[in-house]
């Protein structure tokens, strides 16, 4: 037994200095568009039970779909009913004030445009379409920018935002068109927006386009973390073109040509902390509380709207929320890689797809983006990034505030380290197999993911092969190369004390069993709302790059394919086995690097 002395010292060392390593301390209108209407293979079949969010949406066979778009009822009305929009018609870059939209309508590729990716479970179970409708020119001219339905009033909306620690001033939708909200035949009601649509009053030097590789990562990264269980923006359909799209793609003067796409994204908001934030800073007082007050009647049913403390009660909810997103960003080893304001949504949904990484060894020092000089975001310091953001979302609420109210917000923040400390070892105990809460647990963990760093031992398959290997055989120490990642982590010499640890705390899970483990560490965990609990396939960086690289030369079968498998992350697949995404990563996978340029 570990004396209580040493337990102390390397609890605190370990599970603070690793995992939330810096917590410590704060703890159409256009040209004429030649479309191409092609086939596209289901990317997965209907579940019934799960998606978009834990929201369970009772799927029936015997619901009608749509296979047309004819009277399908998208409106952009509440928005513009309850919102000034900008006076102003011209689409020119420029600097707005007091609205929070401007109506702007897409710019239509000029080139061939083709369909070359759609999410089924979005596309019927969200917004109530037969998948059949993909195949139809009407679909491509919607998802692609060129036709503009009934009701629908394309917006781009107007926010701030700090970026990289400095407040950034006016940002905005530089290259996305919201195109209205679809309120399904379950009574959920979808915003849809379009990103790599053309220029907007917020686009800056930009050009209000999207390129192929970065809009291949957010369709697959968006869909992958919905079927991780992870709140997050979803993707519907991916459009690409063959007009040039000129980037400079890690900023070294080598500008080339790219080919442009489009992502129809779907989200129940687009608001983010930088919504309030521009508001605020611009003085603008009664619209940010139009705004905020619009937010809570329309998100947050359990705070009433009337209520002299609903600020309070909004910003309480998304420290919550945000501390548990980060949390279970951690627990399957996702780094964001832009965790600015203007990326943090106001529900706690994973927003705005960039340079994100998925570990592939464990270092709590991984940078998805290379533009990340500073190491900022790296993913030992997302949650105290967290803290960082929902502070400037404090700030923006000030004014709505009492002064009273103003020091309870502090209050309120200051238990944020906790949620997050506290929802973090939940869902560590859950990778483990934990059953209850031992005083030792957080030891249990920080030494293991001390043992993974020394070893470069692979973040995702350690947890699953645990999840799958025998207590008899970690007890002999007879680890298969079937189990390469457990492998690499007998290299270190304190391997063997690690799993004396382990196998007593596992011991102490009363009328328990191995097989019963197992399955809980691998299957639904109902405690934790989560759909799983250790995957086996994660959207890793060299999978997505292959992928990408076949796009390039126009076969999107992998970005079928990855769909396909991501879908179903917690089940062995042969053909996911047969494409290697759960063996070692290749070599030349750590020589990858990804960018702010898209």
């Amino acid at each position: 037994m570990v004396a209580s002395i040493e337990l102390k010292r390397y609890t605190k060392i370990m599970i603070l200095g690793l995992i939330w390593e810096s917590t410590v301390g704060i703890f159409c209108r256009g040209k004429s568009t030649e479309l191409e209407v092609v086939s596209v293979p289901e990317c997965d079949s209907v579940d019934s039970n799960h998606f978009a969010n834990s929201d369970n949406l009772n799927y029936s066979e015997t619901n009608s779909k749509r296979v047309s778009l004819d009277r399908w009822n998208l409106t952009s009305q509440k928005l513009i009913d309850s919102f000034p929009l900008d006076p102003i018609k011209e689409n020119y870059v420029r600097q707005v004030r007091d609205c929070i939209f401007s109506a702007v309508h897409p710019e239509p590729f000029t080139s061939a445009i083709k369909l070359v990716a759609v999410s089924k479970e979005v596309v019927e179970d969200l917004l109530d379409l037969d998948l059949s409708i993909t195949e139809t020119k009407e679909f491509i001219r919607f998802v692609s920018g060129v036709q503009i339905l009934p009701g629908s009033v394309p917006l781009t909306h107007r926010y701030g935002g700090h970026q990289f620690g400095v407040w950034a001033g006016q940002l905005g939708d530089g290259r996305a068109h919201l195109l209205g909200a679809y309120t399904n035949r379950h009574g959920t009601r979808w915003e849809l927006q379009l990103k790599g649509s053309g220029k907007t009053p917020y686009s800056r030097d930009g050009d209000g386009r999207a390129v192929l590789r970065s809009s291949v990562r957010e369709f697959l990264c968006s869909e992958a973390l919905n079927y991780l269980g992870i709140p997050t923006t979803r993707a519907a359909s991916l459009v690409v073109s063959n007009d040039d799209v000129k980037r400079d793609q890690f900023y070294n003067g080598n500008v080339r040509n790219e080919k442009g796409a489009i992502v129809l994204r779907v989200a129940k908001s687009w608001f983010r902390f930088g919504s309030l934030e521009i508001l605020a800073y611009s003085g603008e007082t009664e619209l940010l509380r139009k705004l905020v007050d619009f937010i809570i009647k329309l998100h947050f049913p359990l705070i009433n709207v009337t209520s002299s403390n609903r600020y309070l009660e909004f910003f309480s909810q998304v420290v919550t929320d945000t501390s548990y997103l980060i949390a279970q960003w951690m627990s399957v080893g996702f780094a964001h890689g832009v965790c600015n304001t203007d990326n943090f949504s106001v529900l706690s949904i994973t927003l705005d797809y960039g340079p994100f990484g998925f570990m592939d060894f464990y270092d709590p020092n991984f940078v998805p983006n290379t533009s990340d000089d500073e190491s900022r975001y790296k993913i030992g310091n997302q949650a105290n990034v967290g803290r960082y953001n929902l502070d400037k979302l404090r700030n923006a609420l000030k004014s709505l505030l009492n002064p009273k109210q103003q020091l309870l917000t502090e209050q309120i923040l200051k238990g944020y380290p906790e949620l997050y400390q506290t929802k973090l070892m939940e869902l560590f105990r859950a990778k483990l197999g934990l059953i209850g809460h031992d005083n030792n647990d957080d030891y249990l963990i920080a030494y293991l993911l001390k043992l993974m760093e020394d070893t470069r031992a692979d973040f995702t398959m350690t947890f699953r092969q645990l999840s799958e290997i025998t207590q008899q055989q970690l007890a002999a120490n007879s680890i298969s190369e079937e189990y390469w990642a457990i492998q690499d982590l007998t290299r270190h010499k304190k391997f063997s004390y690690w799993i004396k640890l382990y196998l007593s705390r596992l011991n102490r899970n009363k009328l328990d069993t191995d097989e019963a483990r197992k399955t809980r560490m691998k299957d639904l965990n109902v405690i934790i709302s989560f759909k799983g609990v250790n995957p086996r396939y994660i959207l890793r960086n060299w999978m997505a790059e292959s992928a990408i690289k076949k796009s390039e030369r126009n076969d999107f079968s992998e970005v079928r394919f990855l769909k396909k498998v991501l879908r179903h992350p917690f089940n062995k697949q042969t053909d996911a086995e047969d494409a290697g995404y759960s063996s070692r990563p290749p070599s030349w996978a750590t020589e990858l690097r990804v960018s702010c340029s898209s």
